[in-house]
């Protein structure tokens, strides 16, 4: 994916560029450092559009260099199995409604909510909610299934095809049996996408929870939808629910441990609730394994195609076995005249 993230990279800093030159904007004129545009909405749409593009980088990284279908980064079937992700909404859409009770009832007994639990900020008006919102709403989607695909898809993947196997070293057959598990693959990607957040606090800890979870629902489900779901609501309600509040702020602080204890929780629910539906609807989460072709040697022998010599050949009429067996009868004479 080297070559591919050179590319992303050069799409994404030769606008800012221009943005940069055109407005004579500097990152020490805004007050925020992370800042990029100095609005918190152009950055937001920056970012989002950057970690989208991750999204065909991933998908020609499978086709170019791996020589594989690049659908099957996403589902054992080669492709979004459109169903079940429609199924893993209605999930996520409860997971967000458990999520919410649970910080509800956690800030009555006095704990830390996180910022989301609404004690702060107020409605701030159409003109203001509608430009982040709709940011969210269009991007987001995509922001979700770019992470899923590269660290629940390509990553894990990679990671699982490193498996030893053939070595005769001692060392190397103990890893191997560890290898041939997709829990290293897990790991590693839970770690990576820890990596790609600056959270602190009990924050790390939140990510790669929940990368790792749906990272396990990635191997059960065969494939990326209930990642992609739920990584999507979460987010957007992370987006929409601070722009409508006046709080939307793109700086990852530092997080409790209630908020952890509370998401966490929700996830694992959530996770009960993937299997327990994929296991009703039959979601497969293996590669179909495609049927062999019948040899030519186990049909007939009359069955079997002969090459064609380039003559052409009357059909030859059928003979039952009693005209083989009776004798051939000679045509009467012509009657005198």
């Amino acid at each position: 994916m080297g070559a591919g993230a050179l590319l992303a990279m050069a799409v994404l800093i030769v606008p800012m560029m221009i943005v940069w030159t055109a407005t004579g904007h500097r990152l020490d004129e805004t007050g925020k450092q992370d800042s990029i545009f100095g609005n918190t909405n152009a950055d937001m749409g920056f970012n989002l559009a950057g970690l989208a593009l991750l999204i065909p980088i991933a998908l020609f990284a499978a086709w170019w260099i791996q020589r594989r279908r690049p659908g099957t980064l996403l589902s054992v079937t080669g492709r979004i199995r459109w169903r079940w992700l429609l199924a893993c909404c209605g999930l996520s859409l409860a997971f967000l409604v458990v999520s919410y009770g649970l910080s509800v009832a956690v800030g009555s007994l006095g704990g830390d909510t996180g910022d989301g639990d609404g004690s702060e900020g107020h409605w701030v008006g159409w003109g203001d909610f509608l430009v982040p919102a709709v940011i969210a709403l269009v991007l987001v989607p995509f922001q979700a299934t770019a992470e899923e695909v590269v660290f629940r898809g390509w990553l894990v993947q990679a990671v699982g095809a490193y498996t030893l196997e053939g070595r005769r070293a001692a060392v190397a057959r103990a890893l191997s049996r560890v290898l041939r598990t997709p829990w290293p693959g897990i790991v590693i990607a839970g770690l990576a996408f820890t990596a790609g957040h600056d959270y602190t606090g009990w924050g790390p800890v939140d990510i790669f929870m929940f990368g790792a979870i749906l990272g396990w629902l990635a191997v059960r489900t065969g494939g990326l939808e209930s990642g992609m779901a739920v990584h999507t609501f979460n987010n957007l309600m992370s987006f929409i629910f601070p722009a409508a509040l006046g709080t939307l702020d793109l700086e990852q602080g530092s997080v409790g441990w209630q908020p952890v204890a509370v998401d966490v929780s929700a996830l694992v629910l959530y996770a009960l609730a993937v299997l327990w539906l994929a296991r009703r609807m039959g979601i497969v989460n293996r590669t179909p394994s495609e049927p062999e072709p019948a040899s030519l040697d186990s049909q007939p022998q009359e069955q079997q195609e002969r090459p064609w010599d380039g003559e052409v050949r009357e059909p030859r009429p059928t003979v039952t076995a009693r005209e083989e067996a009776s004798p051939t009868h000679a045509e009467p004479p012509a009657a005198p005249a």
